[in-house]
């Protein structure tokens, strides 16, 4: 037969399926649909029409799968499925296809996996739903919760765009694991209505706020699939490149192509002003953030600068995002966007003003014994070191004050402890003596070096809002003198930055970004979760000059671990309450999974040589079973301290297990063997299997933490929520396992684990 083209689209939910196989049939599906695109009805390829329908196909990917197509048009196809061929031809009447009549896109169900997968399989801990509308109570003698959706009729889920061979399962659904496993395999908007209505919401607002932002601006032909394809609700990829990395890049590299409606949304929004997005671990806020800097360089005008800053705490993650924006736009996305970690970018600032300096940088534990030797000296035991360090750097330096009754002005959210006017004026004549202790040694701290940035961007946006001033009054013409000898200081650095891991920069990095970009429309926008903040800096973004009121949104799914280990995340947060950056509480309230596994493992050791022992024989345990087995590099153990990263990395290689360190730039060497660190390595990383040991009374949190109880109430609240986040940022990093080990006591964090 003659050679004849064709387009070939892979849909969204087929790539999920995909996945789970093995790696030579994805192999043979990158043949396949090379092949397929060259010559749909080469003899090879088998393909022919199923049960009498004229759109659905089979076609023989290998000996043992099968791909199923639907036809949109002569030439143009659609894979929705890759099954193993004496699949195929079973349950073809539980296979439903469609264009859904608000979105417009098209839409695939196999009824049957659902049902399996939803109905049949036993629910893990379930839980009553909460209150979602009048939910009439289960009649009299009636066994088991009642339906989670009996508030709403048929008509009315199919007004809000619920996919409608779903009904009859949905109407079967009394637990949430059921609700959650089934928005696995429905349709992205039938998951969302349905998800909104759960957590409480009326069926005005889900029509409102899901729905119609979805709908279709034309009507919907129910019978064109051409056009169904083409529609941005039919989220498909038709290269091979876009397939490759669909299927290999791993979270990424599906979400590369593949982006939830929610984060679409997020990341196309025009905002008013600075915006941020909050979410629980594994919800894509990263992956938002890179996409918001795709959306933003796609709309500047040509040039050869960058107008565009990426920024995050530290070099690590700075090198990651630099490397997925690689991955996202190429070469030509990176040559408008800077990329650099925030403590690089002041760095850079300061030296730019001072080419001269010298002066070596310390880090906080240096500056807080420099603090306490300062104390020793002056031979006062009024302060404590710790908390004089945080004053000065959080608030002096934080809020950039650079005299005494600014300071006394200075607003100290977070900070706990109250001091007097008088204690402020102690406090403040402690500072000028311990600047100028380290002035005299040649040193100097972070916190300092983001304190200078942020008065030197402050005023060269002051400079340049004069010169606006000056304009104006002139009627428009500008200054030449003045311009001339401001030269290039008359330019905000950025037109638009983009933060990642907010909550984990320091009050002074805020007030340097903010002057570093006009104050306009789509101007800052940040991503984080002040749940995994991991570090000590507390603030109110308001206060600082950044207003988000009415500009913030959240992401509650999380596409990397399963709910099992995800409710056994929450339960090691505890009840504590965090902060929105902005004055107000953050929650976690409707964050959850669409995937299940197991739970977590438990085990208790008698000590240290023990613990380190379990851990082993877990490995070799998961390496001895070829079902369990899996490349070590996807394995990681966290610890609370280097030194027992350093004898768990022994004990290993006394299995003949070897093991590499994280370091701060990541993986030491090849990154080849179990990767082991401290908890605060693993911020931004993501493992297929986690083992979290030490979770010990007096490491998870440590000892010190439990001595400021009488001394610091508030220190000593702000520490443990402190170590709870480092423990829930771990546990959060696993995708299908996680282990809990620990010695002696165990962590009272595991307390609600160890009672379940």
């Amino acid at each position: 037969m003659t050679s004849t083209g064709a387009t070939l689209r892979l849909l969204d939910k087929a790539d999920k399926e995909i996945l789970k196989l093995p790696r030579p049939v994805k192999g043979a599906l990158y043949d396949f649909q090379h092949k397929f695109r060259n010559n749909p009805h080469a003899t090879g390829l088998k393909l022919q029409q199923l049960k009498g329908d004229s759109r659905l196909w089979s076609a023989r990917v290998n000996d043992e799968y099968r791909a199923l197509l639907l036809r949109l048009a002569d030439a143009d196809w659609l894979i929705v499925s890759v099954k193993h061929r004496k699949d195929v031809y079973q349950h073809l009447d539980r296979l439903s296809y469609g264009i859904n009549h608000i979105t417009g896109g098209i839409e695939y169900i196999d009824l049957k996996v659902v049902e399996d997968s939803v109905l049949r399989e036993p629910a893990s801990a379930p839980k009553p739903a909460p209150a979602a509308g009048p939910v009439p109570s289960a009649p009299a003698g009636a066994a088991g919760p009642p339906p989670l959706f009996a508030a709403w009729t048929d008509e009315q889920l199919g007004d809000l765009g619920v996919a409608g061979p779903l009904i009859p399962v949905i109407r079967s659904l009394t637990t949430e694991d059921q609700l959650l496993g089934l928005v696995e395999y429905a349709p992205q908007l039938t998951g969302e209505v349905l998800l909104a209505l759960h957590d409480g919401r009326s069926y005005e607002e889900v029509l409102e706020q899901v729905t119609a932002p979805v709908a279709a601006p034309e009507g919907v032909d129910t019978d064109d699939f051409g056009a169904a394809a083409q529609r941005p609700a039919t989220v498909v990829t038709t290269t091979d490149e876009a397939l490759r990395e669909a299927l290999e890049g791993g979270d990424f590299g599906r979400w590369k192509v593949f982006l939830h409606p929610a984060q679409a949304r997020l990341v196309a929004r025009d905002y008013s002003g600075p915006a941020r997005v909050g979410g629980g671990p594994g919800t894509g806020k990263t992956i938002v953030a890179l996409h918001r800097v795709k959306h933003l360089v796609d709309r500047l005008p040509p040039g050869h600068d960058k107008p565009v800053l990426l920024t995050t705490y530290n070099k690590n993650l700075a090198a990651d995002l630099r490397s997925r924006l690689l991955q996202l736009g190429g070469e030509e996305l990176l040559e408008r966007v800077e990329v650099s970690h925030v403590d690089q970018l002041t760095l850079r600032i300061v030296s730019e003003a001072e080419p001269g300096s010298r002066k070596q940088v310390i880090d906080d534990s240096q500056a807080v014994r420099e603090w306490q030797a300062l104390l020793d000296e002056l031979g006062t035991g009024t302060w404590d070191a710790e908390f004089l360090h945080e004053e000065w750097s959080q608030v002096i330096l934080g809020q950039a004050c650079g005299t005494r009754s600014e300071y006394f002005r200075a607003r100290r959210a977070g900070r706990g402890r109250s001091v007097s006017r008088a204690e402020r004026a102690e406090i403040w004549q402690l500072a000028e003596r311990f600047t100028q202790r380290l002035d005299r040694q040649g040193r100097q701290t972070w916190d300092q070096l983001a304190e200078r940035a942020a008065r030197l961007e402050i005023g060269r946006e002051q400079r340049i809002l004069a010169v606006e001033r000056q304009r104006a009054e002139a009627g428009g013409r500008h200054n030449i003198h003045l311009a001339d000898a401001s030269g290039g200081r008359l330019r905000h650095r950025y037109r638009h930055v983009v933060v990642d891991e907010a909550q984990d920069l320091r009050p002074a990095h805020w007030k340097m970004l903010r002057a570093m970009v006009p104050r306009d429309r789509n101007d800052l926008f940040l991503v984080g979760d002040t749940h995994q903040r991991i570090y000590k800096n507390q603030v109110a973004l308001a206060g600082l000059g950044i207003n988000i009121r009415g500009r913030a949104s959240r992401l509650n799914l999380s596409y990397r671990t399963t709910r099992q280990i995800l409710r056994s995340a929450l339960a090691l947060l505890g009840t504590e309450s965090y902060d929105d950056l902005d004055g107000g509480t953050e929650t976690l309230a409707g964050y959850r999974s669409v995937l299940s596994g197991g739970g977590p493992e438990l085990h208790g050791c008698r000590d240290w040589e023990e613990e380190r022992e379990t851990i082993a024989a877990v490995i070799a345990g998961w390496d001895a079973d070829p079902r369990t087995r899996i490349p070590h590099e996807q394995i990681a153990v966290c610890v609370p301290t280097n030194q027992m990263a350093q004898e768990v990395e022994h004990s290993l290689a006394g299995r003949m297990l070897r093991a590499v360190q994280i370091g701060p730039d990541g993986p030491r060497g090849d990154g080849g063997g179990v990767h082991i660190g401290t908890m605060f390595r693993f911020k931004g990383l993501e493992y297929r299997r986690i083992i979290i040991a030490g979770v010990s009374d007096g490491l998870v949190p440590r000892e010190a933490v439990a001595r400021l109880r009488t001394v610091d109430a508030a220190r000593h609240r702000r520490e443990m929520q402190r170590a709870r986040s480092l423990l829930f940022v771990a546990a959060t990093r696993a995708r299908d396992t996680l282990v809990l080990t620990w010695h002696a006591t165990p962590s009272p964090f595991l307390a609600p684990l160890l009672s379940a």
